[in-house]
């Protein structure tokens, strides 16, 4: 069986204060490029479908637009969804039942009583079923008034025992947390809001039971454990500028086998793009580089007069300015000694010798003793 993984669309996300419906229409046409190409047996979105919990008609417009023309395929492609931790559950899941019938499955929200259990799509190829479990985003107050869970993890082991999984067929789970595979934690970018440690994270080890695990919400492709998360499709971030994003198309074998997993390439509207040197060698990049995102670091020792604006004149998709010289570096640097004074009379002191130049006279330290 022959399925794309998809999460982290964040459709109406905006990359710093430049809108991206284009960039996203795009890159979603060649998804459905893709599976006219490839004709995938299913396609699995594994949340994160918007950037807010409240989207946009101009959002809403850009999927409806993607899932007509999916459906609008023949032989239809079943589409598999789950509500990310950006996702609005109940919205998401709004007219589900009526896309059900035509082949589009909606999980926003997860069980909510002791006899539910999570949507389950059984798809048959010729080595049998291939079982799709749906687990949209959760947290222990999701089912609180059914499952009484400390954590994530113990609640997404909680929700996966009921299920009784059999193991004698292939079994897909679709997840959206932050996945750790004994300690060790997924790659991010700046792009994520991740709460790091503590009771968010769930290790992979409660997965074990399925044959491939599609995950989202981290937005850098990667295998964590027994997981993989397929990335975002667009860069949303400048630290991501030089991954590549592609296409993840996973073929299940027969029971046991190793699945295959293959990336497509995509060619986005625009790249984002690093760029580094003093002013004139940055100018210089315009020619190739004034269609892309870019993101300048200055060099110039000297801050070049009207610098911002020069080079705004030249990439009409500025990201952003820094400034790397001895002036910026030594701030750091002085940044970085700062001394972690917990006393808050000497913890003034230092502030008013930063400020002032000079220590504080005795007359100064006696009135701030007094108001401590």
């Amino acid at each position: 069986m022959r399925f794309f993984h998809l999460s982290d669309l964040h459709i109406g996300k905006q990359l710093h204060y430049y809108n991206l419906k284009e960039d996203q229409e795009r890159i979603l046409s060649q998804v459905v490029e893709a599976a006219r190409e490839y004709r995938p047996d299913v396609i699995v979105i594994a949340g994160d479908i918007y950037d807010k919990s409240v989207p946009s008609a101009v959002a809403v417009s850009i999927f409806n637009r993607f899932l007509t023309e999916i459906s609008d395929m023949d032989p239809a492609i079943p589409v598999l969804i789950i509500a990310g931790n950006h996702d609005s559950a109940q919205r998401l899941e709004y007219a589900s039942s009526i896309l059900d019938r035509h082949q589009i499955h909606i999980a926003g929200m997860p069980p909510s009583s002791p006899e539910e259990r999570l949507k389950k799509i059984a798809l048959k190829d010729e080595w049998g079923n291939v079982n799709f479990y749906l687990l949209p985003f959760v947290k222990p107050g999701y089912v609180r008034h059914f499952m009484e869970t400390a954590s994530v993890e113990e609640t997404v082991r909680a929700l996966l025992e009921r299920e009784k999984i059999s193991v004698d067929e292939r079994n897909v789970i679709v997840s959206h947390q932050f996945y750790t595979s004994g300690g060790k934690e997924p790659k991010r970018s700046d792009s994520e809001s991740i709460i790091v440690g503590g009771l968010d994270n769930v290790d992979t080890a409660v997965l074990e039971a399925f044959d491939y695990a599609a995950l989202g919400h981290i937005h850098r492709s990667q295998s964590i454990g027994c997981g993989s998360y397929c990335g975002t499709l667009l860069p949303y971030s400048v630290q991501e500028a030089e991954d590549e994003k592609t296409l993840v198309m996973v073929e299940l074998g027969k029971k046991g086998e190793t699945p295959k997993v293959h990336h497509i390439p995509l060619h986005p509207l625009r790249k984002i793009r690093r760029l580094k040197g003093n002013l004139e060698e940055v100018l210089g990049c315009a020619p190739e580089e004034k269609e892309n995102y870019v993101s300048v670091t200055v060099t110039d020792e000297i801050e070049p007069y009207h610098m911002r604006e020069r080079l705004e004149e030249v990439f009409p998709y500025l990201l952003e300015v820094r400034v790397d010289n001895t002036r910026t570096r030594n701030t750091l640097e002085e940044m970085e000694v700062f001394p972690d004074i917990t006393d808050p009379v000497e913890a003034f002191a230092h502030f008013f010798r930063e400020i002032q130049g000079r220590e504080m006279n005795e007359e100064e330290r006696k009135i701030l003793e007094e108001q401590v």
